[in-house]
């Protein structure tokens, strides 16, 4: 038995406990108290052990696309950039992207994620690195035949690293790119769904009756359906624990209610949001509803990296902003966002997402040394307001250390990725685009 001690340990389910210690034994958490009862162990000064950070929504295969397209006027052309470019590269490129994708996931403290992925190189990547995750393998198009060969080919590709840790998923990608007929076969395959769902009211404007500056890419995407995406999945019973819906920044009262009763998750990516001009969920009403909400980098195609403590931040600022209250979401609440939220909203809270007894030993060390907020009051806000991934100490999942600071070969990691960059750029953008 391995034990584990801080100035504090914030278990999420239950109040901090100032000089905690979490024992870990088999890959499970044993015991959780004081450290004089549990003993000192390994002990991390001016510190808190939090439970690792669950990332609901990545794409690890974007890991070097920062900057692609910023500014662009339209969502649909900032994805039509995406789109074009990462045709340029193949395997060896996007796996060496992942594996970066993943290092800084767990340099932040992530220790699970929820990745759509486009090729396949993600779970290869995460089985490498020993990131938890669900991998929902990426499908397009109106037909399902050639949707389930897609993902049979991506799925074939990487079997092998199919685990407990590293499950298999499905990602009917968007209402706009995948039909009706598409998402109901990808539910036939009985595994984890996750999809992007009203990221964007040009999104709406399209799927309601082709207008908007999306109906100049109409031959790229799927016919519209006539209504919202959360609307057209419900009302086909399609929603539903299991499923998790990425975004829904624009979603009204009634899919709100949907979006609850079903039981699906919701994974809200504020900085991506933001920074494309989407706006702001309604993350308030949303847990109000009782929706399964977490939290979720998106990638550095749209956010500037895979920082939780910056997605914590920005959660918290956005909920405030868009409230008009600092009422709307506190520093506990942002951290158990990011943990037990995220836990719920991929499924995944029976094993992970807070420090209890039985559940996995997935913890993120953090040093509070030196920042704003040492000497502790909040330690809670001292994580969220003053945490970042230079100060991650260590980050176990499994009870085994996958990262510890300054330890990853960050220099051979870069370097393969950012040569998958420059294949990217090697070309000037087209002027024609897919989705």
């Amino acid at each position: 038995m391995q034990i584990y001690s801080a100035d504090w340990v914030l278990p999420v389910e239950g109040p901090p406990i100032r000089d905690g210690a979490v024992a870990v034994e088999d890959g499970r958490i044993a015991a959780v108290g004081a450290a004089e009862e549990l003993g000192a162990g390994e002990r991390f000064e001016s510190a808190a052990i939090v439970p690792g950070f669950v990332n609901a929504h990545t794409h690890l295969e974007y890991a070097v696309y920062a900057g692609f397209g910023d500014g662009l006027g339209d969502f649909a052309e900032w994805i039509a950039l995406h789109v074009e470019r990462k045709g340029r590269i193949g395997w060896d490129e996007f796996l060496a992207i992942a594996r970066l994708g993943a290092a800084e996931c767990l340099a932040s403290g992530i220790t699970a994620v929820g990745d759509c992925s486009y090729s396949g190189a993600a779970a290869s990547a995460c089985d490498e690195l020993g990131l938890r995750a669900i991998v929902y393998l990426e499908v397009f198009g109106a037909e399902a035949e050639s949707a389930l060969a897609r993902f049979e080919r991506l799925r074939l590709g990487v079997a092998d690293v199919f685990s407990d840790r590293v499950q298999l998923g499905v990602s009917p990608h968007a209402p706009y790119t995948v039909s009706l007929d598409v998402y109901r076969a990808c539910a036939e395959l009985g595994l984890p769904v996750q999809t992007h769902l009203s990221e964007s009211r040009s999104e709406l404007r399209y799927l309601e009756d082709g207008s908007g500056p999306w109906g100049g890419y109409a031959e790229l995407l799927v016919a519209p359906s006539g209504t919202t995406g959360p609307r057209m999945l419900a009302g086909a019973g399609l929603l539903g624990p299991g499923w998790s819906a990425a975004h829904c920044v624009e979603v009204e009262a009634d899919e709100i209610d949907l979006l609850a009763a079903s039981g699906a998750g919701v994974v809200h990516c504020p900085r991506s949001n933001g920074l494309l001009g989407c706006g702001a969920a309604p993350v308030s009403a949303m847990r109000a509803a009782g929706v399964r909400i977490g939290l979720g980098t998106d990638s550095p195609a749209s956010a500037p990296s895979f920082d939780a403590f910056e997605e914590m931040r920005t959660a918290l600022v956005a909920a405030r902003s868009r409230e008009r209250s600092p009422e709307a979401l506190s520093a506990s609440e942002a951290l158990e966002l990011a943990t037990l939220g995220s836990a719920r909203a991929l499924g995944l809270e029976a094993e992970i997402g807070s420090i209890a007894v039985g559940k996995r030993a997935d913890l993120t060390v953090v040093s509070l040394e030196e920042s704003a907020y040492h000497p502790v009051e909040d330690p809670a806000a001292a994580v969220v307001l003053g945490g970042s991934p230079d100060r991650v100490i260590t980050t176990l999942v499994d009870g085994e250390a996958r990262y510890e600071r300054g330890g990853f070969e960050w220099h051979e990691l870069r370097r393969r990725a950012a040569s998958a960059r420059s294949l990217m750029l090697a070309a000037p953008p087209s002027a024609v685009a897919g989705s």
